[in-house]
C-alpha cells in the first residue's frame, strides 16, 4: 500500500493505492501533522456482507468498469471502430512536490494521469489526462473522482434561465444517480458547473461543507451517486459524447475543490478569493473597478452620434468612468437578424467611424468599450454568404436569435476573427470588450470550446491591457475556464433590482464582487415591467462592480441626486470591498435578504439588508451578523436613514445615530433595524475600533 497527502488552507486530501489507481481516503478539515497515514488508510477499509461480490471495488480517482465497479465508471472508452473497452489499470508511479501530486497508472496501450495541486488560497485543483498508443473514442472521462460526505442529507446544485440565473436546488441524497448535464455548448444558464455538498445542519454561517467547480465553458456533466452499499461519489467531466473524434490524447478541465468548517460562507470565501486572486489575470491589478456605463437599454440598435454624446455627457456627470457601445455599430446591423460576422464599422450610422464618439468619451474622462459577438454568424451576412462551410452543425439546423455558430475548431475561422477584432482594437483606443454569446450550440463538441479558448488567448496576448467581459445572454457562460481569459461577467440580462438582488446573492457562493457586473437599470424595467425606486436600484448595483444601463436623460433630479450619491459611496469604498469577502447572512425573516462585505483585514464591513416583500410579523427580527472579532468593538452607522418608511415612527436607535457594539453582541444577539417597506434596502456601515 502506498499513501500520500496534500494540505492547503483549511483542508487536506489523502490518497492510497493498493496496486491500482489511487483512491481518496480522506477529504476534509486539515489533518494534524502527527496523523498516522497508514492507520488512516487502514481505518477506511470496508467490510463485506451478504449480497456482495467477493471483492469490493474501490471508488478510485477513476472507478473502472473492468474491476466490476457497481456504480458509474470514471472512464467509458471504445476503440476506433466503436468496440467497448474495459481496461484495468495498474499503478505505475507518483511524483510529489510540497504542493502537488501526479499519479500515473497504465493498462494495455493506455496511460491515465491524475494531477492534484494545492493552492495557497485554500483550494485544490484536480485534473485527469488519458493518452493512448492508438486512436480511441472517449465517451466519458471524469476529472479525479471524490467521495461525497456521509453525514449529509442533501446536496445543493445550481440551475437557472435567462433573467433568472443561479437558483440553488436542495436535492435529497437517495440511492442511485443524480445527474445534471449541460448540452448547450456553454457552461449554461440551465446547469452551471457548480456543486455544494453540505453536511447536515450546515447554514450560511456554521457547519461543514464541501464544494466543486468544474472549470470548463462548454457542455459538461455532473454525477452524484449513492452506491447500493451506501458509499457516495461525485464526478464532473465534459458532456457525454463531447469528444466527437477518435484521438490519442484527452483531458478534463480542472476541477476546483473547496472545504469549509464555517458554513457556506467558507465555501463562498474560498471560491471568491480563488477566482479573484488566482484565476482572473488582471490587466492592471491596481486599477480600481471603474463605474461602468452601457448604452444597450438606452438606444438598442438606434445609434447616432448626437444621442450617444448627450448620453455620455449625462453618464459622466453621474459618475461613470467607462462608456461601452453595445450591439449595432457594425455591418448593416439595425436589428438582430443580420450582419453578425461582418466586423466592420457601419458607415451609414458612423460616417466618420467611431473616433468622434471615442474622442468625446475620452474628453469626459471616461474610457471606451465595445461589444462583439465573435463566435456567431447571421445567415444574412457577407461572412456567411462567403463561407457557409464555416458554420457549426448541419445546414438545416434551427437558428437561435437568427444566428448560427461559427466552427471555432477550424483554424481559418479563428484567424478571420482574430484579424477582424485585432484591426478594430489597433485602430481605436479601446480598453474593454463586452464579448457576447447568445446562441446555444447545435451540437456538443469540446473542440468548439477549445477553439474559443485559443481565440481568447491569442487576443489577450496581442492586447494584454484590454479587459474582457464574458456575457452569454447574461449569465450563460460563467465558470473558471472563461474567467481565466476574461475579467468580468454579466451576471444576468435582468436589470430588475429585486431579481438582481436574489441572483447576485446566490451567485456570491461562487463569484467575488470584483468580477460581478451589476447595473442600475431603467425606472421601468425592460425585462420584468416593474418600476422600482432609485435607492434600491443604486444600492443593489453598488454591492458588486457597479454600472448604469439606462437612458440617463430620463432621470428626475431626485433620482439623479440619489444615484450620484450612491456612486460616490461606491467609489469611496470599492478598494476595500473588491478586495474583501461577501458573507451571506442567515436571516430569521424570509422577507429579508442580507449579506455583509468584510474588508480583508477585518477593519470594517458594510451590511446590506433588503426587504424583498412584506414580513409575516409586525416588527423586524434581529439580524445576526457573522465573520467578526467577538472581542472587538464596532462603530455601527445607518448609511441611508432617509429611506425609512413613513410607518417607521418608533425609537430605533440606528435612525438617530451610531451604536458601538462588540462583535459578540452583533453575532449572537444581532442588529435590530428599522421597519422597512418592500423594495427597500438598509445599508449599515461599521468600523472596528
Amino acid at each position: 500500500m502506498k499513501i500520500w497527502r496534500l494540505n492547503t488552507g483549511v483542508q487536506s486530501l489523502a490518497f492510497a493505492s493498493h496496486g491500482g489507481i489511487p483512491a481518496v481516503i480522506y477529504w476534509g478539515a486539515l489533518l494534524p501533522d502527527t496523523e498516522d497515514m497508514v492507520e488512516l488508510a487502514k481505518a477506511q477499509l470496508n467490510d463485506l456482507t451478504g449480497g456482495m461480490i467477493d471483492r469490493l471495488a474501490e471508488v478510485t480517482l477513476t472507478p473502472e468498469s473492468g474491476r466490476a465497479f457497481a456504480g458509474q465508471p470514471g472512464l467509458v472508452v471504445a476503440d476506433a471502430d466503436g468496440a467497448q473497452l474495459h481496461p484495468v489499470f495498474d499503478f505505475d508511479s507518483a511524483s510529489a512536490t510540497p504542493t502537488s501530486l501526479t499519479f500515473v497508472s497504465t493498462a494495455a496501450g493506455l496511460t491515465l494521469t491524475h494531477l492534484i495541486e494545492a493552492h495557497p488560497n485554500g483550494v485544490f485543483t484536480l485534473q485527469t489526462r488519458l493518452t493512448a498508443a492508438a486512436p480511441i473514442r472517449v465517451h466519458w472521462l471524469a476529472a479525479p473522482v471524490l467521495p461525497a460526505p456521509q453525514q449529509a442529507c442533501e446536496l445543493i446544485d445550481v440551475s437557472g434561465k435567462w433573467v433568472g440565473e443561479f437558483h440553488l436546488n436542495h436535492v435529497a441524497w437517495t440511492p442511485g444517480i443524480h445527474a445534471r448535464e449541460s448540452r448547450s455548448g456553454r457552461s449554461g444558464h440551465e446547469h452551471p458547473p457548480y456543486l455544494i455538498l453540505p453536511e447536515t445542519g450546515c447554514s450560511n454561517t456554521q457547519g461543514s461543507a464541501f464544494a466543486l467547480h468544474y472549470a470548463w465553458s462548454g457542455g459538461h456533466q455532473m454525477i452524484a451517486e449513492e452506491l447500493p452499499d451506501g458509499r457516495r461519489q461525485v464526478q464532473f467531466g465534459h458532456a457525454t459524447g463531447a469528444h466527437t473524434r477518435a484521438g490519442t490524447a484527452f483531458e478534463t478541465a480542472p476541477l476546483i475543490a473547496a472545504f469549509s468548517d464555517s458554513g457556506l460562507n467558507g465555501i463562498a470565501g474560498a471560491f471568491q478569493h480563488d477566482l479573484r486572486d488566482r484565476v482572473v489575470q488582471w490587466p492592471n491589478p491596481a486599477r480600481p473597478r471603474p463605474v461602468h456605463y452601457n448604452c444597450w437599454e438606452a438606444v438598442y440598435f438606434n445609434h447616432n452620434l448626437a444621442d450617444l454624446t448627450a448620453i455620455a455627457d449625462r453618464a459622466a456627470a453621474l459618475g461613470a468612468e467607462r462608456f461601452v457601445l453595445d450591439d449595432g455599430w457594425f455591418g448593416r446591423r439595425d436589428d438582430d437578424t443580420t450582419s453578425l460576422g461582418d466586423w466592420t464599422i457601419d458607415r451609414r450610422k458612423w460616417p466618420d467611424g467611431l473616433h468622434p464618439l471615442i474622442a468625446h468619451v475620452h474628453k469626459l474622462g471616461m474610457t471606451f468599450g465595445l461589444w462583439f459577438e465573435p463566435e456567431m454568424v447571421n445567415p444574412d451576412s457577407d461572412l456567411f454568404r462567403a463561407h457557409p462551410d464555416w458554420r457549426l452543425g448541419p445546414a438545416d439546423q434551427v437558428t437561435g436569435r437568427h444566428q448560427m455558430v461559427l466552427n471555432l475548431a477550424l483554424p481559418a475561422v479563428r484567424d478571420y476573427l482574430f484579424d477582424a477584432i485585432d484591426a478594430i482594437l489597433k485602430d481605436h483606443a479601446i480598453d474593454y470588450i463586452k464579448w457576447d454569446h447568445n446562441r446555444l450550440l447545435p451540437v456538443v463538441d469540446a473542440a468548439q470550446t477549445s477553439g474559443a479558448y485559443a481565440l481568447f488567448d491569442r487576443l489577450r496576448e496581442a492586447h494584454p491591457m484590454v479587459e474582457i467581459e464574458s456575457c452569454a445572454s447574461g449569465g450563460g457562460r460563467i465558470d473558471a475556464g472563461i474567467l481565466a481569459r476574461t475579467h468580468r461577467v454579466w451576471l444576468s440580462d435582468s436589470n430588475d433590482a429585486l431579481e438582481r438582488l436574489r441572483i447576485q446573492h446566490d451567485a456570491a457562493l461562487f463569484l467575488p464582487s470584483a468580477i460581478t457586473g451589476s447595473h442600475v437599470g431603467p425606472r421601468h424595467c425592460h425585462t420584468s415591467g416593474r418600476d422600482l425606486p432609485m435607492s434600491l436600484r443604486a444600492w443593489v448595483a453598488a454591492q458588486r462592480h457597479m454600472g448604469f444601463e439606462m437612458d440617463p436623460r430620463e432621470l428626475t433630479n431626485a433620482e439623479a441626486k440619489t444615484l450620484t450619491a450612491v456612486t460616490e459611496w461606491y467609489k469611496a469604498n470599492r478598494a476595500w470591498m473588491m478586495a474583501g469577502t461577501i458573507h451571506r447572512l442567515d436571516s430569521a425573516d424570509a422577507a429579508v435578504t442580507a449579506e455583509m462585505q468584510i474588508a480583508a483585514d477585518g477593519s470594517r464591513f458594510v451590511l446590506f439588508a433588503a426587504q424583498t416583500k412584506t414580513s409575516k410579523q409586525i416588527l423586524p427580527r434581529p439580524l445576526r451578523l457573522t465573520g467578526l472579532d467577538p472581542t472587538a468593538r464596532y462603530h455601527v452607522t445607518l448609511r441611508n436613514p432617509e429611506d425609512r418608511a413613513r410607518q417607521s415612527r418608533g425609537p430605533n436607535a440606528l435612525k438617530s445615530g451610531p451604536l458601538t457594539l462588540t462583535g459578540q453582541a452583533l453575532m449572537r444577539q444581532g442588529l435590530t433595524l428599522p421597519a422597512a417597506w418592500p423594495a427597500t434596502i438598509w445599508v449599515v456601515e461599521a468600523l472596528r475600533l
